[in-house]
C-alpha cells in the first residue's frame, strides 16, 4: 500500500488497545492518514475482563467493534490484521499470512501478553487473562468444576473440584481471588443441592513478601485483610516450581485444585523483537524520552510495548492511564514533525492507582491520599465506568453491577463451548 504523488503522511497504528485507539482518536480530523491494524475487530476494556471471567458481565458489555468507535473520523481506517514484522528501514509492517504496508511514521502499541518466565509449558494448565477468549476460558473452567463437582460421590474428589489456585499478587490475581471467593460464597450458594460453593477454596499465591506490591505496604495490607474477610487464603514468599494440570509444587509442596490460574507476570507481543531496538528483560523497547525508538525519529513505541522510566527512576508501570497519555503525546509529536516542529519529552503524570477485591471492597492510592473499603470501590467503580467505550456500555453495565450488587446474582453464568461429555474429560484426575 504506497503512499501516492500528494497524500497526506500515512500514519500506521499497530494494536487497538487503549494506547492505539486513543492514538487514532487523537489523530482524528488532522492532516494525517491513519490505518489502525488489530488481529480482532474489537476493542476491549481489559481492567474488567476479570469480571467476564468470574461471569459478572459477558463479553460484549466490555468490548465494542473498533470500526464503530472511530466510524466519525473519514481520516483513520481500521483493518483487521496481525502484525508479524516491521522494516524500520524500509518503513514497512509485514502482515500475517502476507503482504505489508508501508507508513511515514509509526506507532506501535501492541501490547503485552502473558510471560510464565521461561516456562510456556505451564500455560495450558493455569491459563493467563489477557483476553475476551482467555475470559471466557477461564469462566467454563471455573463453572465446570462446580458442575462436576455436583455429580462427584468422592468427598475427596469434591474437596480438589472446589479448590482454586491463582497465582500471582498484582491487581488481576487479587481481582481473580477476591471475585472467585464471591461467586462461591455468594452467587452460587443457592444454586446447587448436593454441594455447598461456599466451601470452596480460593488460595492466592505471591513470590514476594506482600501482595500488591506496587502500592504502599499499608493499603496492601487492608488488601490482604479484605481478602481474609472473602475466605480467600494468601500466601507470600510462595515460589512455583511446577505446574501440570490441578496440581501446583512449591519445592517439595504440592497443593491440589481443579482451577490453576496465573497472573504473575507478562511480557512485550513478540513485535517488539522485530525493530531491532533494544529491549529489557521483559521485550518492551527502550525507548527514548519522545517515545521514539532509538535512531528512528519517526517510529514511537508506547503502552505495555515501551520501557520509559519515571520521575521516581522506575519503568512507568503497564496501565491504562500511561498508555493513553504516551498515545496522546507519540499524536501530538507525529503532528508536530508534519509541520516541522520537533517531538517533545514525555512526562507521565500520575493520576492515582487503584485496585478492587470484591463487593465494596477495594483500596486506593491517590496522590497522598489512601482509601479502603466501600469508599474506595465506589471511587473504582465510577472511574471504571466512566472510562468505558461508548455510552451503551457504561449504561448496560451500571445496570448489571447494581442488578449484581443489590441480588448477589450474575446472569453470565453460561458454559458455551463444553458439553457435558467435555466437562466429564476436562477434570478426569486420580484423587491420591
Amino acid at each position: 500500500m504506497a503512499q501516492g504523488t500528494g497524500d497526506p503522511p500515512h500514519v500506521v497504528i499497530v494494536g487497538g488497545g487503549f494506547g492505539g485507539l486513543t492514538a487514532a482518536q487523537s489523530l482524528a480530523g488532522a492532516p494525517v492518514r491513519v490505518t489502525l491494524l488489530d488481529r480482532t475487530n474489537h476493542h476491549t476494556f481489559q481492567p474488567l475482563l476479570y469480571q467476564v471471567a468470574m461471569a459478572g458481565l459477558s463479553p460484549a458489555e466490555i468490548a465494542q467493534p473498533i470500526r464503530a468507535i472511530v466510524q466519525r473520523a473519514r481520516n483513520v481506517t481500521v483493518l483487521m490484521a496481525e502484525a508479524v514484522g516491521v522494516d524500520l528501514e524500509a518503513r514497512t509492517v509485514s502482515l500475517l499470512y502476507g503482504g505489508s504496508i508501508s507508513f511515514d511514521y509509526l506507532i506501535v502499541a501492541c501490547g503485552a501478553e502473558t510471560s510464565y518466565f521461561g516456562h510456556d509449558e505451564w500455560g495450558d494448565a493455569a491459563p493467563g487473562l489477557k483476553s475476551l477468549a482467555d475470559a471466557v476460558d477461564i469462566r467454563e473452567r471455573v463453572l465446570i468444576a462446580f458442575e462436576q463437582a455436583e455429580r462427584e460421590e468422592s468427598a475427596a474428589r469434591r474437596e480438589e473440584l472446589l479448590s482454586f489456585v491463582v497465582i500471582g499478587g498484582g491487581p488481576t490475581g487479587v481481582e481473580l481471588a477476591g471475585a472467585l471467593a464471591e461467586l462461591s460464597r455468594f452467587v452460587l450458594e443457592r444454586d446447587f443441592r448436593r454441594i455447598d460453593p461456599s466451601a470452596a477454596r480460593v488460595l492466592l499465591l505471591e513470590g514476594g513478601d506482600r501482595i500488591l506490591p506496587s502500592f504502599p505496604r499499608d493499603l496492601s495490607e487492608r488488601a490482604q485483610s479484605q481478602l481474609g474477610e472473602l475466605g480467600v487464603v494468601v500466601r507470600t514468599g510462595a515460589h512455583v516450581t511446577a505446574i501440570e494440570r490441578g496440581t501446583v509444587t512449591l519445592g517439595n509442596e504440592q497443593i491440589h485444585g481443579s482451577v490453576v490460574l496465573w497472573a504473575a507476570g507478562v511480557r512485550a507481543a513478540p513485535l517488539t523483537a522485530t525493530l531491532g531496538a533494544p529491549l529489557d528483560r521483559s521485550g518492551r523497547v527502550l525507548v527514548r524520552s519522545d517515545l521514539t525508538v532509538p535512531g528512528h525519529p519517526r517510529a514511537f513505541v508506547i503502552g505495555d510495548a515501551a520501557h520509559l522510566d519515571g520521575k521516581d527512576g522506575k519503568p512507568l508501570p503497564g496501565v491504562s492511564p500511561v498508555a493513553m497519555q504516551q498515545a496522546r503525546a507519540a499524536a501530538r509529536s507525529i503532528l508536530r514533525a508534519v509541520s516541522g516542529q520537533r517531538a517533545l519529552p514525555f512526562e507521565y503524570v500520575d493520576k492515582g492507582s487503584m485496585a478492587t477485591i470484591g463487593r465494596s471492597r477495594a483500596i486506593a492510592m491517590l496522590d497522598r491520599v489512601h482509601l479502603s473499603g466501600f469508599v474506595a470501590w465506589m471511587a473504582w467503580l465510577l472511574v471504571h465506568i466512566w472510562y468505558l467505550i461508548g455510552f451503551k456500555n457504561r449504561l448496560v453495565v451500571m445496570i448489571t453491577w447494581a442488578w449484581s450488587y443489590l441480588t448477589y446474582r450474575r446472569g453470565a453464568r453460561i458454559i458455551a463451548w463444553h458439553t457435558a461429555r467435555d466437562a466429564g474429560s476436562a477434570f478426569q484426575k486420580r484423587v491420591p
